[in-house]
Formats: structure tokens, C-alpha cells, sequence
């Protein structure tokens, strides 16, 4: 299974858990779309997203709660041995190249994948934070950054006068892999 996430703003070094609580609201409103579609639509595994799933009837969840909210991963453990590889493309101010003078990458890099994370304490969720209305539960990409096998990043300039140097657009391509295949994973071949 394979798709592109997008995202446009701010990424800086080190963000604060509102920086990434910002982008992870950013990715959860196209996972959010993306688990209505096709594989993923529930039809065939209505206990995946389900707080009290029927384990007598072979129901698993992939759902975490977490600091007042419900998460559900995408890429998790729970669905035996499934990860994911990323292809980030990366367009910033300035010309293409030049990927480690321009910049803190690896801790620019490291709050991406914290948002792309449901957060692993409830000190990563900003104080006072709760669910919106569209978020129960909270769509994000992976349970943890460890079920990454694989990463690739390429720049280019982004071609958009007067930004902010910290200002991105990332094109963030996912495909997600299985080791081991059950039933409740076979949906991600």
C-alpha cells in the first residue's frame, strides 16, 4: 500500500509539542480521509478503530489512548510486523543541494517524525490540549518511529519569495510493508 501525505509550514528545529501537534492536526485530516478509502475502508475490520474491540470474534484495534485522546496508527505493531519506508521530498528556501549548510536537518527531521508519531508520553501533547470535533480518534501515521525500515530525503528550492527560512512544503511518500502476513494485516499487501 502505497500514498503521498503533504504538508506546507513551519518546521523547525527542535519544535515545541505545539509545533508538532500542529503538524500531526495537518497529516491527521488526510489519514483521516485516506482510512475511508479503499483498502483501508472498515467494512471488512470493523474492530481496527474499535475502543472495545470483540476478541472472541477475531476483532484487533489499533487505537491507543493517550494524554485525553484516542489515536489510531496507521503503521503499527499491532497489526504484526507491519512498517513503512518514506520518500520525503523536501522543497526549502534556497537553491537545491547545500542539504546540511542550510540548516539543523537532523532536528528539523526529527520533529517531522515526532508528528508523524502519536506522541509517546503525555507531556508531547501541548497542556490544555484537547480533541476537536473531527479528531476522535486522531489519525497519525505510525505508532512509533521505529517502525521506519527506511528513509529518503531530497531538496529542492521551493520558489516562493519572502518565506520564512524555517517555512517547508514536504511531499512525504509512504509505503507501508508487511513481514508476516495474518488477517489483520492482509489489507496492507
Amino acid at each position: 500500500m502505497e500514498f503521498t501525505l503533504h504538508y506546507q509550514g513551519p518546521l523547525k528545529a527542535n519544535g515545541s509539542p505545539e509545533d508538532k501537534q500542529g503538524i500531526r492536526r495537518h497529516f491527521h485530516t488526510q489519514l483521516r480521509t485516506f482510512w475511508t478509502q479503499e483498502p483501508l475502508h472498515l467494512a471488512g475490520l470493523p474492530g481496527l478503530l474499535s475502543r472495545t474491540p470483540e476478541k472472541e470474534k477475531g476483532d484487533m484495534s489499533v487505537l491507543v489512548e493517550r494524554g485525553g485522546f484516542w489515536w489510531a496508527p496507521l503503521v503499527s505493531s499491532r497489526l504484526i510486523m507491519i512498517f513503512a519506508e518514506l520518500q520525503i521530498t523536501w522543497l526549502r528556501e534556497g537553491p537545491p543541494g547545500a542539504l546540511f549548510a542550510s540548516g539543523d536537518i537532523d532536528n528539523r527531521l526529527k520533529t517531522l517524525f515526532d508528528a508523524l508519531q502519536l506522541p509517546p508520553h503525555d507531556n508531547a501533547i501541548p497542556p490544555g490540549d484537547v480533541p476537536g470535533p473531527d479528531e476522535d480518534p486522531f489519525f497519525v501515521l505510525l505508532e512509533d518511529e521505529k517502525l521506519v525500515s527506511k528513509v529518503e530525503v531530497s531538496t529542492d528550492q521551493l520558489l516562493t519569495p519572502g518565506l520564512d527560512r524555517n517555512e517547508v512544503v514536504l511531499l512525504v511518500h509512504v509505503r507501508c510493508k508487511v513481514r508476516g502476513v495474518t488477517w489483520g494485516n492482509a489489507i496492507f499487501l
